[in-house]
């Protein structure tokens, strides 16, 4: 059972508009953060966000961009590759979960994709002990190569078998990484996993990897 809310981030100077879906119960929630020229309704993400809804995780989709930034980026394409600007407003919807009262309690976990996925990397370098886990889809972690050796969280890459560019750079980055880590190789997808079964095989690797890492340990001898 959750409740579904739309919420406005205070972030820097603006206000960033997002979606809180919060699960009852729940040791953990997954902030998203959309990949190049996409937004919080991306039906990707919402789909995922659906399933890692029903394994008990509570979600927040939220727009990096406001309406004006997003305008200019649909023109420049530029916006969507300045990681710095989207890492510090990650770090911002950060300070927002700590600071509320129906989230503070809650393990974060980070979802990224495509270009999103390097600004989940570097503010998971910068809040070690803010961020439980990460989990890219379609990443462009090169575009965080800086950050990689810093990140702490459990990282889990997942990119498609076809998607041949992208995947050598997950494999690059793997070898990067020294939190526990690990690759995954969906078969037969592309770098949107639109095929068949493609985004469902995410979503159960997504909700997996979070769901052990951001999952509260018991007391010691019992099960959690």
């Amino acid at each position: 059972m959750h409740s579904e809310d739309t919420v406005s981030i205070p972030v820097e100077a603006t206000r960033l508009r997002g979606d809180l879906a919060l699960v009852q119960g729940g040791d953990g929630i997954v902030a998203f953060v959309h990949g190049s020229g996409s937004s919080r309704l991306s039906p990707r993400n919402r789909a995922v966000a659906r399933q890692l809804n029903a394994a008990g995780l509570s979600t927040l989709l939220f727009d990096l961009l406001t309406p004006d930034e997003e305008a200019v980026d649909a023109r420049t394409r530029v916006l969507r590759f300045d990681i710095e600007l989207l890492a510090r407003r990650l770090l911002g919807v950060l300070d927002w979960l700590g600071a509320q009262p129906r989230t503070a309690h809650l393990r974060v976990g980070l979802f990224g994709a495509s270009t999103g996925a390097a600004a989940a990397l570097q503010a998971a370098a910068l809040r070690p002990l803010g961020v439980g886990a990460v989990v890219s889809r379609g990443g462009r972690p090169d575009l965080a190569s800086a950050w990689l050796d810093r990140v702490r969280a459990p990282t889990l890459l997942i990119v498609g078998a076809l998607d041949v560019e992208v995947r050598a750079l997950n494999e690059h980055a793997a070898h990067r990484l020294r939190a526990p880590h690990a690759l995954r190789i969906v078969a037969g997808a592309t770098h949107l996993f639109e095929e068949a079964g493609a985004l469902e095989q995410v979503a159960n690797l997504a909700a997996d990897w979070f769901g052990r890492h951001l999952a509260v340990p018991g007391p010691a001898g019992v099960a959690a």
